[in-house]
């Protein structure tokens, strides 16, 4: 398959509230539509994690975080402009649960935020995985390919059979050109302007 049509075909499974096992700018991620809940307990299920974990979410820019959060903190997108290595950003006051009105289901799904009401997003410095965020329209889940408990794979190489077999769609590795291999580091942001550093 094309570059084009290995896309494609990792859309139409996400628009079908599929799973898709695929490579980020960190690590192999499980992924899925990240407004579907019915798509995110499959990924918690095929983890064996608790879904009372938050799960980190990827976004094309700025603009797209800004639909799921009630408000973008400034120091967020001080961080966002001089960043030039993976970061996933915690923002407070998601946007998930029941949507507004019927046939609008925008809204993140609510097993993915944290008890906090806290959501975990990166823009991941990846091309091929930024269009397919974009294309898609909304963010895409964005977990470790791995049992929960199980080390992290680094490399497609290392995902166990079990994941690969227990996903609608492989992107095969040969999209992989930009994965560094490693985990992101985490800042959680505040409205006022606070930053903790969770992960290095």
């Amino acid at each position: 398959m094309k570059p084009q049509e290995i896309q494609s075909e990792a859309l139409r499974v996400l628009r079908e509230g599929g799973t898709i096992l695929y490579p980020t700018d960190t690590v192999w991620g499980l992924g899925c539509d990240a407004t579907n809940p019915e798509a995110v307990a499959k990924i918690y299920e095929i983890k064996k994690r608790a879904d009372s974990k938050s799960l980190v979410l990827l976004a094309c820019d700025l603009d797209m975080v800004a639909k799921y959060v009630k408000e973008v903190p400034s120091i967020a997108v001080d961080l966002v402009e001089v960043n030039d290595a993976p970061m996933t950003i915690i923002y407070p006051q998601a946007i998930c649960g029941q949507a507004d009105a019927p046939g609008d289901r925008w809204h993140l799904a609510h097993n993915t935020v944290a008890e906090d009401g806290s959501v975990g997003i990166r823009i991941p410095l990846m091309d091929w995985c930024k269009d397919l965020v974009f294309k898609l329209g909304r963010p895409i889940v964005s977990t470790s390919a791995n049992i929960s408990g199980e080390p992290t794979p680094q490399r497609f190489s290392d995902i166990p059979q079990e994941i690969k077999d227990a996903v609608d769609f492989v992107v095969p590795p040969s999209i992989d050109t930009q994965s560094t291999g490693k985990a992101s580091q985490i800042l959680k942001v505040g409205l006022r302007g606070e930053i903790e550093i969770i992960r290095k």
